[in-house]
Order: structure tokens, then C-alpha cells, then sequence
């Protein structure tokens, strides 16, 4: 009986432990779900709160005056659209940069996070286009009330479109978005005659030439490190010598972009003066580069590696830049109609263009920033990693040829989208490295020549099947984006004329 009452005793032990163990396991998964749960959830609470207080902020501001829930609502829908410009296309600014592995994620963040506020709230601008270039005359609205509906419309359809894309891994323009919301709501609301056509046209006609011009100056500055560089047997004597000259004409470049595109609202010289400037600032640093170069280089190993490594510095660089240039720009995309809203509301009428309250442009700058660090880690790595694989020199070429695009076309009229620019060049690295693989005799020269310092596959011209085979960039990723790009302007339309119709209902 005693042996009998043990083992019953020791099985109930064994069974009792078997179910707290059952009980603990289902605890712990059930812990572990709700912290997966609480850090999806994060970011679109965080992003809600965020607008909330947008609408707060704008009910301090304006007070009990009549209609003051039209500004409310169009300011969380101007924080709504500054989150998705952040999530979209800052992106581009930094991208390059993070896949070069010149810059971390996190450190591309930050330094984004600062340079598009800065941009923002330092030179966006005291005065900005209630009608985003210009694509529809404000005078043959009906009333001020049906111009606050269409904006609204806008703003709504251009934000839900650019969330779309975010959400597919496409960059594309926000202003191409906003543009077609603006366009879609003006025809909704008065008809096909309220749009400017001709402002249309080279809005379309940018689509094609922005992106392809940034590809075609990113392949020919890669061409010339290749050829001048690169491919010399001498690595580092080549770099003492061009180097210095490539960074210089990227600081004045910049400095020229800078002054063109980003100090608007603090100074607006002619061209030949930001000309002049640029010269100058040409000048003046390959005079300071040079000694720095030969010194950085003085020790380097005869390989493209140590080459990498000046590169660094002038890419961390260009991405606060860019950052910079695009905050004081991009940030009426998510203000302009909101501003135009405000204006209308208050005043009664429709003005072509409206000074931006401090209040609005907050809303604007840290919306973008705090779209960039909830969302835009995935466009980042999108656009500096999977779309071609980037090294500091590349990504150099990216960010050189993006600065001297925008301020082409912007000598030519052409209203560009710095989105476009830079993935364009990023594709025209891509494609280029493509071609030289497989067709440059200089290339299959000197790897001939080097063959001890080449694995054995390299060393060997590729065979037509392997140069099939060596995609440099990824054609998922190109038709996903050119077919985004196409339909961006006619889905914003459609969807703003599609929220104007609706609003009509409730009004």
C-alpha cells in the first residue's frame, strides 16, 4: 500500500508539473504575441497621436472662429500628407548613402531628421503657391467654399496615394501626387478648362527627362572613375589626381543647389552670380582637398577598397545637403494646400499665393521627420540596396548627378522630381555597370593584366549565357517603379475627383 501510495503521489507530482509547464508556455507565447502586437501597433499610434495633436495645435491657433473645423481637419490632413513625404521621399536623399554603407541606418535617420526640419523651418519659405505649380487657375472656382473643398480633396487623395506607394515599396514623387490631387479636384469641381495644359505637358514631359537625364550624368561620371580611375595600374597615383577635382566640383555643385533650390527664403541671386559662387567655391576646395587626399591616400593599398574610403565623408555630406535643400522645398507639398485652406477659410476669397503661418510649418517639419524614422527605413534600404547593388563610388556618382540634374532642369523650366532624379540615377549606374561588364575592352584589358589579383572567374570574359545571367539591377524593382511613376499623377486624380464627389454628398 505504501509502494502503491508513492507512485500515485509521484504521478499526480509529475502531472501537476507537466501542467504548470503547459500553463507557463501558454503565458509566455501569449506574452510574446502581445509584444509583436504592441510594436506593430506603435508606429500608426504614435503616427494618430501625431495628428491629433496637429488638430489641437491648429484649434489653439485660430481660436473659436467661424468654420474652424475646416482648418482642424486640414491641418491633421496636412500632418497626414508631411508623415508620408517622410516615409516616401526622403529616401532618396539618404538612400544611396545608407547602401553605400557610408552611413548607417540610423545614423542616415538622424541626420535626415535634422536637415529637413532645418530645411523646413530655415529657408521653406514665407510665401508659398496655394495652387501647386500653377496647373489650374483659382479664379474660375466658383466660391471660396468650393476651393476648400477641392484642396481638401487634394490633400486627402495625394497623401492616401503616396501612403499606397510606401506601402508597396515604390518611391514617387509627392509633388507629381499633390499635383495630380490638384488637378483631379479642379476638375471635379469646375471642369476640364480649369486645368493649365500647358504647365501639364512639361510636368509629363519631366517624367521621362529628369529621371533619364540623372541616369545618363550618374553613368558617365561612373564611366570616367572607371576609366581614369579604377582601371589604371596605378590606383592610388590616379586617385591624388582626380579625386580632389570629383569632390570639389561635387561641393560647388551643392553649394550652387543650395543657393538655387534651398536658401530661397533667405536669398535669391541671379544665375551668374550662383555661377560666380560656385567657381569660387570650386576653387577653393580643390586647393584644400588636395593635401588632404594625398595624405588620406599616403598608406592605402593598391586596390579598389582603399578607394572606397575617400568617397565616405563627401557622401555623408551630400545626404544632410540634400536633406536640407529638399525640407525647404518639398514641405509645400504637405503646407501649400493647407495654407491655401487656412487663407481661404478666413479671408473668404482665393489667393494665388499666401504667407505660411510659423504654427503650419511646424506641423510640416515634424511630420516629415516623424514619418521618416516610422516608415522610411523601408525605402531606405529599397533604394540603396535592392534596386542595384551601390559602393561609395557609385552612390557618389547618384548624388553628384542628382545635384546637377535638378539644376538643369531647373535652367530649362522643367518642373523635376528630385525622386525621379535621384532613382533614375541610381538605375543609370545600374544599367551602365551592366553594359561595362560585358562590352568594355578596357575592363577585359586589365583584368587580363591582373589575373593574379582576380578570382578566376573574373578573370575570364563572361560567356553570352553568364552575361545574361549577371543582372546588375533588379527588373522587379524597375517596372514596379516606372509603372508607379506613370500612374501617379491620373490615380491621384482620380481618387482627389472620386473624395470631391463624395464630400459633395455631405456638405
Amino acid at each position: 500500500m505504501t509502494s502503491n501510495g508513492n507512485s500515485d503521489h509521484n504521478q499526480e507530482k509529475k502531472l501537476k508539473k507537466y501542467s504548470l509547464d503547459k500553463d507557463l508556455n501558454r503565458i509566455a507565447k501569449l506574452e510574446g504575441a502581445s509584444a509583436t502586437l504592441a510594436k506593430r501597433l506603435f508606429a500608426p499610434g504614435l503616427a494618430i497621436f501625431f495628428l491629433a495633436l496637429a488638430g489641437v495645435l491648429a484649434s489653439i491657433q485660430i481660436g473659436a472662429q467661424p468654420n474652424a473645423v475646416f482648418i482642424i481637419v486640414a491641418g491633421m490632413l496636412g500632418g497626414y500628407m508631411a508623415l508620408n513625404i517622410g516615409a516616401n521621399d526622403v529616401a532618396n536623399n539618404v538612400g544611396p548613402a545608407v547602401g553605400s554603407k557610408a552611413l548607417t541606418l540610423t545614423g542616415a535617420l538622424i541626420i535626415a531628421a535634422i536637415f529637413e526640419s532645418a530645411g523646413a523651418l530655415i529657408a521653406g519659405g514665407d510665401v508659398v503657391s496655394t495652387i501647386s505649380k500653377g496647373i489650374i487657375d483659382p479664379s474660375l472656382m466658383p466660391d471660396s467654399s468650393t476651393f476648400v473643398w477641392a484642396m481638401m480633396a487634394a490633400l486627402l487623395s495625394s497623401a492616401l496615394w503616396v501612403n499606397l506607394a510606401t506601402y508597396v515599396g515604390a518611391p514617387v514623387s509627392t509633388t507629381h501626387s499633390v499635383v495630380g490631387g490638384v488637378m483631379g479636384a479642379g476638375i471635379a469641381a469646375v471642369g476640364f478648362n480649369v486645368v493649365n495644359w500647358a504647365t501639364m505637358s512639361k510636368i509629363a514631359a519631366s517624367w521621362v527627362v529628369s529621371p533619364v537625364l540623372g541616369g545618363i550624368i550618374a553613368a558617365l561620371f561612373l564611366a570616367f572613375i572607371k576609366t581614369n580611375i579604377i582601371y589604371q595600374d596605378d590606383k592610388i597615383k590616379a586617385a591624388r589626381r582626380w579625386v580632389p577635382v570629383l569632390i570639389a566640383l561635387m561641393t560647388s555643385v551643392f553649394s550652387g543647389y543650395l543657393i538655387m533650390k534651398g536658401l530661397k527664403r533667405i536669398w535669391t541671386p541671379d544665375t551668374f552670380v550662383i555661377i560666380l559662387i560656385s567657381l569660387g567655391i570650386f576653387i577653393v576646395s580643390y586647393l584644400a582637398l588636395k593635401p588632404i587626399i594625398a595624405r588620406q591616400s599616403r598608406d592605402m593599398a593598391n586596390r579598389n577598397q582603399s578607394l572606397r574610403a575617400l568617397f565616405h565623408i563627401p557622401l555623408i555630406c551630400s545626404a544632410a545637403l540634400l536633406s536640407f535643400a529638399h525640407g525647404a522645398n518639398d514641405v509645400a507639398n504637405a503646407v501649400g494646400p493647407l495654407a491655401a485652406i487656412i487663407h481661404s477659410v478666413q479671408s473668404g476669397d482665393i489667393a494665388a499665393k499666401v504667407n505660411i503661418p510659423l504654427w503650419v510649418m511646424v506641423i510640416g517639419a515634424v511630420g516629415i521627420s516623424l514619418g521618416l524614422f516610422l516608415y522610411g527605413p523601408r525605402l531606405i534600404s529599397m533604394v540603396g540596396e535592392q534596386i542595384t547593388a551601390l559602393n561609395p563610388i557609385r552612390a557618389f556618382c547618384v548624388s553628384l548627378a542628382a545635384a546637377i540634374t535638378v539644376i538643369v532642369a531647373s535652367g530649362l523650366g522643367l518642373p523635376v522630381s528630385s525622386t525621379h532624379i535621384a532613382v533614375g540615377a541610381i538605375f543609370g549606374v545600374g544599367f551602365f555597370r551592366e553594359y561595362y561588364t560585358a562590352h568594355s575592352k578596357r575592363r577585359q584589358r586589365y583584368v587580363k593584366e591582373h589575373k593574379r589579383y582576380a578570382s578566376p572567374t573574373v578573370a575570364q570574359k563572361p560567356s553570352g549565357e553568364e552575361t545574361r545571367k549577371r543582372k546588375l539591377v533588379r527588373r522587379s524593382h524597375f517596372l514596379t517603379i516606372i509603372t508607379a511613376w506613370v500612374v501617379t499623377v491620373p490615380a491621384a486624380a482620380l481618387l482627389a475627383a472620386g473624395i470631391f464627389f463624395a464630400l459633395s454628398f455631405v456638405r
